[in-house]
C-alpha cells in the first residue's frame, strides 16, 4: 500500500522508471510519447546528457547554500545569461522552486515597490478571466478560473478580472481582429478608472494563456495597447511565461512575439525542463533600484531560492536551447506539428479550432462547429480523452472549462523541442484514436 498522498485518490497510476528522449516508461515497459512535456516542462525531453552532467557535478561541489549568507556560482552566472537575453529593462532576477512561487513574488515585489515609492495606496491587482497563475492563495487569488478559484473563495485575496484575449470565442461578426483586441484590451482602462488609477499597483496576464483556455494567443496590438494603459496609469505590468515562456512559443521569453517588455516576468517549467524544481521572477531595474534605494530588503523568501544544484540545471538548460538553436527549431516544429494538426483535424466536424505558437498548441473541441456550441460537461469529454490517449501511449493535457471554468473542452499539446517529424505523425494518429474513441457516438 501506497503511503504516498497523490493529486487524485481514486486514480490508479503506472510507475514511471525511465525516460529516453521524447518518452517515459513505465515498469511495465510501456513507452508513452511525452505530448505535454508534463505540463509543458520537459522541453529538453528526459535524457538530455549536458543537463544531466551538469547536475550531477554541481551535486559534488556544493548541494546548498542558503541565500541569506551566500549567493552561488551557477545562480549568478544564470542570472547573467538570462538578462543577457531577455527583453526590455529587466535586470534582476530572483530565483523560486516553481511558477507559483515566481508569481506569488511578483504581486508581493508589486506591493512593497509602491509602498518604498511612498504610495502605499496602490494596492489593486488586476488580471484575466481564465487564466491561470498558480495554486498557492495569492497566485490564485489573481487566477480567473472559475472551478479552480471556487471552494478557496473565502481565503482568497480581493483581485478583479477582465475579458480575456480568446478571439475565437469573443471576437463579434464584422469585427476585425485588431479592433477586437483593442477592445478587450481598453476593458484594463475602464477597470483602472473604476478603482481609482491611484489606487491600481499592477495587471498579471500570460503572453499565452496556458493550461485553462488551450494555448490562446492575443491578437496583433493587444499587448501593446495594454502596455500604453498601464504605462498611462503608472501601473506595473506582469507577465506570467510560467508554461508558456522559455522557447516554447518559438521565443525564449513568449512577449518578444509580441513586441513588448513588462515591469516583471515569471518563468518556470522550461527553466529547469524538468531537470530540477526551478523558477524565477525576472524585474526592471527601476523595481529593484527603488528597494534598493529604500528600506533595501525584499521582504520574502523560501529556503531554496537560488539553489545550487536547480540553478546549475536551468544554466545548462538555457545554454543547449542557446548553443543548439533548439528555440528557432521550436518555432519550425510548431509549424509543422500546427499544419499536421490542421490537415487531420481541420475539418473535423467536433474540432472548433486550432491555435497556438510553437510547440504550444491547442485545440478546442465543440459540439457545433458553426455555432462554436461547448459539449455538455456532464459527458467528461476531456477526462475521457485524457484516459485514451494515454491508453494508446500519449502523454496530452487535455482539460474542460475552456470557456468559463465550467463549459468547454480543448486539448494542449506541449512536446519536448527535440520531437521529430515521424513523431509528430505519432502524436497525431494517437490523438485521432483518442478523439474518435471518447467522443460521442451517433
Amino acid at each position: 500500500m501506497s503511503h504516498v498522498f497523490p493529486r487524485h485518490t481514486k486514480a490508479k497510476l503506472p510507475t514511471a522508471v525511465g525516460g529516453e528522449g521524447c518518452y517515459l516508461i513505465d515498469s511495465t515497459g510501456k513507452r508513452y510519447f511525452d505530448g505535454s512535456g508534463g505540463a509543458a516542462v520537459s522541453c529538453l525531453g528526459h535524457s538530455d546528457a549536458a543537463v544531466i552532467a551538469a547536475v550531477q557535478e554541481q551535486v559534488g561541489k556544493l548541494a546548498f547554500a542558503h541565500t541569506g549568507f551566500m549567493t552561488s556560482e551557477p545562480a549568478e552566472a544564470l542570472a547573467d545569461l538570462l538578462i543577457a537575453n531577455a527583453p526590455g529593462d529587466l535586470d534582476r532576477v530572483y530565483f523560486v522552486s516553481g511558477g507559483s512561487e515566481a508569481t506569488e513574488s511578483a504581486i508581493k515585489l508589486a506591493r512593497q515597490y509602491f509602498l518604498e515609492k511612498g504610495e502605499p495606496e496602490r494596492r489593486h491587482l488586476i488580471a484575466r478571466r481564465q487564466s491561470y497563475h498558480g495554486n498557492t492563495l495569492g497566485a490564485l487569488a489573481a487566477g480567473g478560473n472559475a472551478w479552480r478559484r471556487q471552494q478557496f473563495d473565502p481565503l482568497l485575496i480581493g483581485v478583479t478580472h477582465i475579458a480575456p484575449c480568446y478571439e475565437y470565442v469573443d471576437r463579434a461578426e464584422g469585427e476585425s481582429s485588431f479592433d477586437y483586441g483593442q477592445r478587450v484590451a481598453n476593458e484594463l482602462e475602464a477597470e483602472i478608472l473604476r478603482l481609482g488609477p491611484e489606487t491600481v499597483m499592477a495587471f498579471m496576464a500570460e503572453p499565452v494563456v496556458g493550461a485553462t483556455s488551450g494555448a490562446v494567443p492575443a491578437v496583433e496590438g493587444y499587448f501593446k495597447r495594454i502596455r500604453e494603459i498601464c504605462d498611462q496609469y503608472g501601473v506595473l505590468l506582469i507577465l506570467d511565461e510560467v508554461m508558456c515562456g522559455m522557447g516554447r512559443t518559438g521565443h525564449l521569453f513568449a512577449c518578444e512575439a509580441d513586441g513588448i517588455s513588462p515591469d516583471i516576468l515569471c518563468i518556470a517549467k522550461g527553466l529547469g525542463a524538468g531537470y530540477q524544481p526551478i523558477g524565477a521572477m525576472l524585474c526592471s531595474r527601476q523595481i529593484y533600484e527603488a528597494i534598493e534605494g529604500g528600506s533595501g530588503f525584499f521582504q520574502h523568501g523560501h529556503t531554496y531560492i537560488g539553489h545550487p544544484v536547480a540553478t546549475a540545471a536551468g544554466l545548462a538548460v538555457v545554454r543547449q536551447m542557446l548553443e543548439r538553436d533548439l528555440i528557432s527549431r521550436c518555432a519550425t516544429m510548431g509549424a509543422r506539428l500546427q499544419a499536421a494538426l490542421e490537415d487531420r483535424f481541420g475539418q473535423h466536424a467536433q474540432v472548433g479550432d486550432i491555435r497556438g505558437r510553437g510547440l504550444f498548441r491547442g485545440i478546442e473541441l465543440v459540439q457545433d462547429r458553426v455555432g462554436k456550441t461547448p459539449f455538455d460537461p456532464a459527458l467528461g469529454l476531456a477526462a475521457k480523452i485524457k484516459k485514451a490517449a494515454f491508453e494508446a501511449g500519449l502523454i496530452c493535457y487535455p482539460m474542460s472549462g475552456t470557456r468559463d471554468g465550467r463549459m468547454g473542452d480543448h486539448i494542449l499539446l506541449a512536446p519536448p523541442f527535440i520531437i521529430s517529424d515521424e513523431q509528430i505523425t505519432e502524436v497525431v494518429d494517437k490523438l485521432e484514436l483518442a478523439i474518435t474513441a471518447s467522443l460521442p457516438q451517433g
